[in-house]
């Protein structure tokens, strides 16, 4: 793998040769290689590279482990509690708290959901999003969804949601806004005949929505459309710190 490794900043110096000398202040080739693929923009893939960042990226995969939906335990019908890291889980979908380019986060290793999706599934996933948001032509609007595929993820497709960012208080408008992500990204999975999609803690982080008052958005939305949907029979909500995870299973209890 230390080949592979090597080839893939290389190939990558080559096609970004203005990051040369950052290059050479990194020593881990692991960071240096997820740093130059967080700032690389969308452009032509070539298959050489691909081939050996999807062998990458698979051992990657292969070495965290990969987390079975249907083994999790439900703590009320058709919902599951889970603390960790959603680029593990299996689930049809799992939801992403894009930015308003869509494009993934383009800050070398940042430790923001965008940042982890787009790392885990490979340039392939920013390139598809370029060209939805190219067809598209304007900014992705706070509240919808779009769905991609998930390339070397172990789910089967992201959803992309951009949530409401919180400068000062907390307005309706900003619930209802959050409340709409939700919906949306249901929506998108219905339509898609998915049967499970987990979902992460969106804007909570960098976009400053209070943790508490965004779970109960969370969990009121997903129990109301579970009362119609056709599709879908299991939702994860996916908590990655402590502090969420036991607002959410206070909230489920």
């Amino acid at each position: 793998m230390d080949e592979t490794i090597k080839y893939m900043i290389d190939f990558l110096l080559d096609e970004m040769p203005e990051y040369r000398e950052d290059a050479k202040r990194i020593d881990d080739p692991e960071i240096l290689l997820r740093s130059l693929m967080n700032v690389r923009p969308p452009m032509k893939l070539n298959p050489g590279f691909l081939k050996a960042q999807d062998e990458y990226l698979s051992h990657v995969r292969d070495s965290k482990g990969v987390v079975d939906v249907n083994a999790l335990p439900e703590v009320q019908p058709h919902i599951s509690l889970w603390q960790g890291d959603i680029t593990r889980l299996n689930s049809d979908a799992i939801v992403n708290a894009a930015n308003s380019k869509l494009l993934g986060c383009f800050i070398p290793c940042h430790r923001c959901i965008d940042n982890a999706i787009h790392s885990a599934a490979g340039l392939q996933l920013r390139d598809e999003c370029s060209r939805l948001m190219t067809a598209q032509g304007h900014d992705e609007p706070t509240g919808r969804a779009k769905i991609t595929g998930a390339y070397s993820l172990p789910c089967r497709y992201v959803i992309h949601t951009l949530g409401p960012v919180v400068m000062g208080e907390l307005t309706q408008r900003h619930r209802k806004e959050l409340e709409s992500c939700y919906r949306s990204c249901l929506e998108l999975a219905e339509k898609y005949a998915l049967n499970s999609i987990a979902f992460c803690c969106i804007s909570t982080g960098e976009f400053h929505f209070p943790n508490d008052e965004a779970a109960k958005i969370a969990v009121r939305t997903v129990r109301d459309f579970l009362t119609h949907s056709k599709n879908i029979n299991h939702v994860i909500f996916n908590v990655f710190k402590d502090t969420d995870m036991n607002i959410y299973a206070k909230e489920l209890a």
